[in-house]
């Protein structure tokens, strides 16, 4: 079966390996779509991951769609042709950071996947993602196309719980990339009445204000002037940071108002760190905090958005690339140009 082979972001290869084969407890699913996310293309956080395996590349991809083509003989309530996304990392359930609502704490979680990764023509899923609700057969009125998206929205979906995103509050998106975006959906689905995003790059302001967003900045601007500005002269009520950008986490930091969350959503590289004027924040009761994937409850809730239909997620694909174009996916990735979402597919002309 065809593969995509990761070893840095300019040297990913369609490369061949033997189709998975399936114990009695276990499925294959055959890949119809999978997205590129931007946590495929943080080196140093793919280069760590293969220094703790022993490895010099990697199959990643982990927003996949497709259908279920051989199933074990002990599997259960799942069948030959179900459409299906399956969750790359499950949680235990069972663990102290599980029963404090940490699941994506949860050490099982930051070491379950399937094999070999979204990007193959073939995944071989365990029973764990069974047992711990890691598999949704689809509904016949969602798409593969609107099944990659349940993971990177369950993210979001997470992130926005976590810092009680709410009627009634200012919301500044710092970064308006597929994550920033996903972020406005969300927020205007639940009836967020304003919302502000920044970037530097115009064709993705240009797109926030397209899906919504009630002011677009140039992050280049004096941000906390423009948002006052656009806010009756308050602060935000809440931020997510969106960008592993410095300048942007710095930001963040600067336009903490009374009562604010500052959830950091992507974060600076490792070795960077913030300095956190906390004597100013004292009084105010500011809050910061971080959002890391999605557990079963975030997914849940993403599907729901996605399977109602009240929240669009196909206008955030830009591109779709067959396998033996990944190179040029990734690099349009990389680039951050005019692209949102890229999807690679092992076969384009596959519906």
């Amino acid at each position: 079966m065809k593969i995509v082979k990761y070893y840095n972001n300019s040297d990913v290869r369609l490369e061949e390996m033997p189709k998975p084969q399936i114990g009695s407890e276990e499925f294959l699913v055959k890949v119809k779509k999978s997205g590129i996310c931007g946590s495929d293309i943080l080196e140093y956080y793919r280069f760590a991951k293969m220094k703790k395996l022993g490895v010099d590349n990697l199959v990643l991809g982990h927003e996949m769609a497709g259908d279920i083509v051989e199933v074990g003989k002990e599997v259960k309530n799942l069948k030959v042709g179900d459409r299906v996304f399956v969750s790359h990392h499950v949680p235990c359930f069972n663990c102290h950071y599980c029963e404090m609502g940490h699941h994506t704490a949860c050490n099982l979680l930051h070491n379950t996947n399937y094999y070999p990764g979204g990007f193959a023509e073939y995944l071989r899923i365990p029973k764990i993602n069974i047992d711990k609700k890691g598999v949704y057969i689809l509904d016949d009125n969602v798409s593969y196309e609107e099944a990659v998206f349940i993971e990177p929205l369950g993210c979001v979906c997470r992130a926005q719980r976590l810092s009680n995103v709410r009627k009634g509050q200012t919301l500044l998106i710092l970064g308006s990339g597929v994550s920033g975006l996903l972020h406005l959906k969300l927020a205007k689905a639940k009836g967020i009445e304003k919302v502000i995003t920044t970037d530097i790059n115009e064709y993705r302001l240009k797109k926030a204000k397209e899906f919504g967003a009630d002011r677009v900045i140039n992050a280049q601007e004096d941000i906390l002037t423009e948002v006052k500005k656009a806010n009756n002269d308050r602060r935000p009520d809440c931020i997510i940071v969106c960008t592993g950008a410095l300048s942007a986490a710095k930001q963040a930091l600067e336009c903490v108002g009374p009562g604010c969350t500052i959830v950091f959503f992507a974060v600076p590289k490792p070795g960077i760190n913030l300095e956190i004027p906390i004597n100013n924040y004292w009084r105010n009761e500011v809050t910061i905090t971080t959002s890391y994937g999605a557990a079963p409850q975030d997914l849940d809730e993403a599907y729901n958005w996605i399977q109602s239909k009240k929240i669009e997620v196909v206008d955030l694909i830009s591109h779709r690339l067959p396998f033996n174009r990944s190179k040029e996916a990734f690099k349009i990735v990389c680039e951050a140009s005019e692209s949102m979402k890229v999807i690679l597919e092992p076969n384009i002309n596959e519906s």
